[in-house]
């Protein structure tokens, strides 16, 4: 079985950049500074460029990056635009990634996490005739930028909900690949959801600093296990495929993220916390082609479908399936208000989140 996981994770690894899949959905408009229509709306599609610009996790990752390409992947051939993208092997390549886009005349160029913002503003303030968009990070405020949020806290709630229900030991375990405003928004849903699901559930936390390293993310879940975790969430793109590993070798749940990551292993993964990174792509080069895209801050949540947990849910209970539902709703309705900060999180649960 292990050699059977293994060559699952480098078949993904291999070929998901070839593969096509996504979907576009409506999104709540936060800033309503509309951009100049420019020269992009005024061409036709087929003339269009638009190039993806990963960080270090890559777009094979088999979770943010890869399923941002997923997204431009279908664009591309739902609206005759041409694609392209270039991978960040460290922080050191994203001013030259976005600046060989914009010497080639890209129409837009969209980047794929918060750690390109410094490069994503300066090349955005040199290249003002470009379209620029940005995943995970609202503080860009340019008349070419376009930013593209989510509620993580969310779709992670619902995970730990799940992991909440589904432990045996009342042990479980997340591992992080940054300790961050962003990606804090994770683990405060995941610890929030856990908690309500079962009160005096033990969480083991961790933070990997990396999210290109599925040593170390092996490592973590395998700390976590020998101490008693059996379901661990990652929220920490490639180094999650280390986590996934470790599970499935320990035959543990693992608890994927931002896509569905069942087909790595699909005896092991409990579920996904879903970001659909794919969907918020497709709607900017839609929009791109349309001549309505916006420098603004676009929020996706769970009422609309860009978030929320994956739709294989053949290892959680059926009771326990009910109750998602139900509580999926109450967070829809309102009713559940999920923390997404330190101060929301510890004016309910207390000072249990270790990683801010």
């Amino acid at each position: 079985m292990k050699r059977r996981i293994t060559a699952l994770m480098m078949a993904a690894a291999m070929c998901m950049s070839l593969v096509a899949c996504g979907g576009s959905n409506t999104s709540t408009t936060e800033n309503n500074n509309t951009a100049e229509s420019g020269s992009a709306a005024a061409k036709d599609a087929s003339d269009l460029k638009i190039g993806l610009v990963t960080d270090v996790g890559g777009v094979n990752d088999g979770s943010f990056n890869q399923t941002a390409w997923e997204g431009m992947e279908r664009a591309g051939k739902d609206f005759g635009v041409t694609v392209n993208y270039l991978e960040s092997s460290t922080d050191a390549d994203y001013a030259p990634n976005l600046e060989t886009f914009a010497d080639e005349e890209y129409d837009m160029i969209i980047s794929i996490g918060y750690m390109l913002a410094d490069a994503t503003r300066n090349a955005a303030e040199q290249n003002p005739d470009i379209k620029f968009a940005i995943v995970d990070d609202a503080t860009i405020d340019l008349p070419n930028v376009t930013c593209l949020m989510f509620r993580a806290e969310q779709a992670s709630y619902l995970a730990g909900y799940v992991a909440g229900k589904t432990t045996k030991t009342n042990n479980i375990g997340y591992v992080a690949g940054m300790a961050n405003e962003t990606m804090n928004q994770f683990g405060y849903g995941y610890c929030a959801g856990a908690l309500d699901a079962k009160p005096d559930v033990k969480i083991q936390q961790f933070n990997a600093n990396s999210f290109g390293d599925a040593a170390t993310g092996k490592t973590m879940a395998n700390t976590a296990i020998t101490n008693g975790a059996d379901v661990i969430f990652h929220a920490a793109a490639a180094t999650g495929l280390g986590v996934i590993e470790a599970c499935h070798e320990a035959g543990v749940y693992a608890i994927g993220v931002d896509s569905d990551q069942s087909g790595i292993s699909p005896d092991t993964v409990l579920t996904s916390a879903m970001k659909r990174v794919d969907n918020a792509v497709y709607d900017a080069i839609e929009s791109l082609v349309n001549g309505t895209l916006e420098s603004s801050v676009h929020t996706y949540d769970l009422a609309e479908g860009g978030v929320d947990i994956a739709p294989s849910k053949d290892l959680i209970a059926d009771d326990v399936v009910a109750e998602v539902e139900e509580v999926k709703q109450k967070i829809i309705d309102g009713e559940i208000e999920v923390p997404a900060d330190k101060e929301s999180f510890e004016a309910k649960y207390g000072d249990v989140y270790e990683l801010d």
